[in-house]
């Protein structure tokens, strides 16, 4: 009777056992390239061509090992800059520590953005309005810190409006492309923490820009790429429900949103040169 027991009791185990790796072996196969490396370069995705990672940390670990660099900061900066440039206007970014914002704007003659009484705000549509050949100093927390943290390879700002054409111009920088969802900042606490708080709209641009790279993609970046496709048919949408998008609402600056939502309506690629957001080779109509 127990041995019987016992047979039954087997029986059950290997059916089981089968059933699992039936079923595992019918899930897709992700194959990582295999490589030694010291523990660091763990973080800096470098057996892939396409890299997606978040903010400061994410320049720091891809910046080296690539060719480009791209900042993606929907909602502001690289927005923003992407609609002055196609303006015709030149981006300066400040170096955090350094020379402060409204000392830059003042030696170059340039007005500033975004502090309370500047000439400008943060905002998409005051860009809108920005005269051909103005010079602009932009500070920001995000996408315009992380753009001084990129050393010498080149950088671009990205976001949904240029997406195509800022993948074609990285496309022609190189093979190995970091593209750096900018994030937020949670709003300081009693600890004075104000981390990173990985932002919806950041990650949808960086995967509409990636969904036109060539190459092998990283996990991060396919993971981008994948949330890009999943809301592309209701971007406008998608952005204003989103915590960044309702941030905005509340303030009343929808048309922000609006105007960042679009999707691949400017052949602009502003790249960094010399501390400044300029018009790349062959940008424009």
């Amino acid at each position: 009777m127990d041995a019987d027991k016992t047979s039954g009791s087997l029986i059950r185990v290997h059916a089981r056992q089968s059933a699992s790796s039936a079923f595992h072996s019918s899930l897709p196969c992700y194959n990582p390239p295999m490589f030694s490396a010291p523990s660091s370069a763990y973080w800096d995705q470098h057996p892939y061509d396409l890299r997606c990672e978040w903010g400061p940390r994410g320049v720091v670990a891809l910046a080296a090992v690539s060719d480009v660099v791209i900042i993606v900061d929907v909602l502001s900066f690289s927005t923003c800059v992407d609609i002055a440039v196609a303006r015709g206007a030149k981006v300066y970014v400040p170096v955090p520590g350094e020379e402060s914002a409204a000392d830059m704007a003042h030696r170059l003659g340039a007005a500033l953005v975004g502090f309370e009484g500047a000439a400008y705000r943060l905002s998409a549509t005051a860009m809108v309005g920005v005269p051909p050949r103005t010079r602009l100093v932009m500070p920001s927390p995000n996408g315009a810190t992380l753009s001084r943290l990129t050393g010498a390879t080149p950088t671009l700002a990205g976001c949904l409006r240029n997406a195509r054409a800022v993948a074609a111009a990285a496309a022609r920088l190189g093979r190995r492309v970091a593209v750096i969802p900018a994030g937020e900042r949670w709003p300081e606490d009693a600890h004075g923490d104000r981390s990173l708080r990985p932002a919806a709209e950041d990650l949808i641009g960086a995967g509409a820009i990636l969904d036109r790279l060539p190459g092998r993609r990283s996990p991060e970046a396919e993971l981008a790429v994948a949330a890009f496709r999943a809301v592309r048919g209701r971007l406008p949408a998608f952005l204003l429900a989103c915590s960044s998008g309702r941030e905005h609402a509340g303030k009343g600056t929808e048309g922000d949103v609006a105007l960042a939502a679009q999707l691949d309506v400017s052949d602009f690629a502003p790249r960094l040169v010399d501390g400044a957001y300029v018009a790349g080779a062959g940008d424009g109509p």
